[in-house]
């Protein structure tokens, strides 16, 4: 499976998320009047009433700036459906969204084991039942079942016991050889412990004869 394109989107994201900063509404306003009264306390409105010859002169000065930044559509990850469709993938997607960038993306991803069961289902189809097993037996834990039961899986052209013996000769061809090792392993361990009770048992024997 290919993490590169995950990766990336991960490291995309972090980038996004430390430099790219939000951007906030701003605004200014400025007024100039000639004359400005602040009245207070109780007040009663009425006419106002000018003497012959008086003046009245009144000038108004407005300044007024506006700075809007608005964030951008939002990003949205794909979708992939794999549903109702004989395709053997499964599709992965991300996205993020901040108020100077968005980005997204998404990549499907091969499922090798349900591609294994088809390509087995056609040779099968075909009436090629040596090689749909031989096919199946790529996995480890089919390889193990017919390994327990009996039924060794085949190799070489060979079936039953003469593809045992050629496992056993090249057990390092063996799809669960890790598995297989480890398993050894420890039987040999229990083995020698075993023998060692048995030659204590043995020689405590002989002293009580």
């Amino acid at each position: 499976m290919n993490y590169y394109f995950t990766g990336l989107l991960i490291v995309l994201m972090c980038l996004l998320a430390l430099f790219v900063k939000p951007a906030y509404s701003g605004s200014t306003q400025t007024n100039t009047t000639g004359s400005n009264t602040a009245i207070e306390g109780g007040y009663t409105g009425g006419a106002t009433t000018y003497e012959s010859g008086s003046t009245s002169t009144a000038t108004t000065n407005s300044t007024s700036t506006s700075n809007m930044k608005s964030a951008p559509y939002t990003a949205n990850a794909p979708s992939f459906s794999a549903q109702s469709q004989d395709v053997c993938a499964t599709g992965a997607s991300v996205g993020m969204q901040t108020f100077g960038l968005g980005i997204s993306g998404g990549k499907t991803f091969r499922d090798m084991n349900c591609e294994r069961i088809k390509l087995a289902k056609v040779l099968y189809d075909f009436g090629m039942k040596v090689g749909s097993v031989a096919l199946l037996c790529q996995d480890e834990r089919v390889f193990e079942a017919m390994i327990n039961a009996g039924t060794p899986c085949p190799i070489d052209g060979q079936i039953g016991k003469n593809a045992m013996a050629i496992w056993q000769k090249y057990d390092f061809e063996r799809p669960d050889y890790k598995t297989y090792v480890k398993r050894m392993k420890k039987r040999d361990k229990i083995d020698k412990t075993i023998q060692i009770i048995e030659l204590k048992n043995i020689e405590s024997n002989d002293k009580k004869n």
